[in-house]
């Protein structure tokens, strides 16, 4: 195993946006019961040392793989086209009208059945723009297409967020 090994090297998968959350868990698992210090015990300190590095770098590995939105933003890093969410901003006209349409319909819902008729339309598009997602990295190959559209589902994963807290607060 290489510690400098990309992600998807590590877990021995394709580079690309669609996996099999099965199979990648499964090769966590995997990796994981391999590099577990506890095998190491009886190697002395230095090879338990060694055994915790690989067991961070695996999980750490998993963490950015198992989630959509982190995985995208991963292979656009790897392409050569960072998302750079914090310092671009700038979004499509049309995307930020539908961000302050949906947060003016929150601030307006009466009850936990509008607000989950917004959060069933919030999870729509977050299903979209995954796949737009997809399609401009495992099929156009368009990294810079994907990281605008990882800057728009950040957008869409915070108001998800909100609309799930408000749910939780009428419901508490």
């Amino acid at each position: 195993m290489n510690l400098t090994s990309d992600d998807f090297e590590l877990f021995g998968l394709p580079r690309r946006f669609a996996q099999d959350r099965a199979a990648l868990d499964a090769r966590w698992r995997a990796l994981q019961a391999e590099v577990h210090p506890d095998r190491f015990a009886s190697e002395g300190a230095a090879a338990q040392r060694v055994a915790v590095q690989y067991a961070v770098r695996v999980n750490e590995a998993y963490q950015r793989l198992k989630d959509p939105l982190k995985r995208a933003a991963y292979l656009c890093a790897l392409a050569g086209q960072s998302v750079d969410a914090e310092n671009n901003t700038a979004m499509p006209p049309a995307f930020l009208m539908q961000q302050m349409e949906w947060r003016e319909a929150l601030d307006e819902a009466d009850g936990s059945e509008a607000v989950q008729a917004l959060a069933d339309e919030v999870e729509r598009a977050r299903r979209d723009a995954l796949a737009a997602i997809e399609q401009a990295l495992d099929v156009r190959g368009d990294a810079a297409a994907a990281a605008q559209q990882v800057r728009a589902l950040m957008f869409v994963e915070r108001f998800a967020a909100d609309i799930e807290r408000r749910l939780e607060a009428l419901e508490g």
